[in-house]
């Protein structure tokens, strides 16, 4: 355990900025993966990193990732997210969102971070878990994320991967790839994927209030 909390107090911040604008030059995703963990090891572990956004730790069948985001995927996890509350205000829907907010379960012994989650009215007072979960994937070989999120019982997972939204629905105790969001079914995943090919953010917001605006 020593060791694996000098691996945490030794992984560079989530985000940190490029030293060059042409993103294709970037690093991509550190993943490590630790096998024969149990869920003190995971507990342990999210008391050791406290506060800070990497890495990101998922809890799986004795199986305990590390992942540190690299700047690409913080960029595109940044662009959707500021994409999709914009989206919100401009079509009038109610949400909040909640960040890479630390679901777990002990009796089931799963836990994730997700890149962004949200809740959509009517909020609990006290929700054990988001609505929707967002992943953003840019490196092959990590978890299976949908097992993860199926035994913590999340309604609805996004991952963008490839340029594209992916979309999983939980029916009964199983996923259901969809075509678009059930909870949020007036939203066009064609729209955010054309204003992620932007190349600023703000860019990205201005394509998307346009769009809208076009339709209205």
């Amino acid at each position: 355990m020593a060791a694996i909390a000098e691996r945490i107090a030794d992984t560079p911040a989530a985000g940190s900025a490029p030293a060059t604008a042409d993103r294709a030059t970037q690093p991509d995703d550190q993943i490590v993966q630790l096998a024969q963990a149990d869920w003190s090891d995971y507990e342990r572990l999210l008391e050791i990193r406290g506060e800070s956004a990497s890495p990101r730790l998922t809890f799986i069948d004795g199986v305990l990732e590390l992942m540190t985001p690299s700047w690409n995927h913080d960029w595109d996890k940044t662009t959707l997210a500021r994409l999709l509350e914009t989206w919100a205000i401009e079509v009038g829907v109610a949400m909040d969102g909640a960040g890479s907010w630390t679901i777990k379960s002990k009796l089931a012994k799963r836990g994730a971070e997700p890149d962004e989650c949200y809740l959509l009215e009517p909020i609990a007072k006290e929700p054990s878990r988001p609505d929707i979960a967002i992943e953003v994937v840019r490196t092959s070989g990590g978890l299976n994320k949908l097992e993860v999120y199926r035994a913590l019982e999340v309604p609805e997972v996004w991952f963008w991967q490839h340029g594209r939204l992916q979309f999983y629905g939980l029916e009964g105790d199983q996923y259901q790839h969809r075509e678009r969001s059930r909870l949020l079914p007036q939203l066009d995943p064609a729209l955010i994927k054309a204003c992620m090919g932007a190349p600023t953010q703000t860019e990205a917001i201005r394509q998307l209030r346009q769009s809208l605006g076009a339709e209205r």
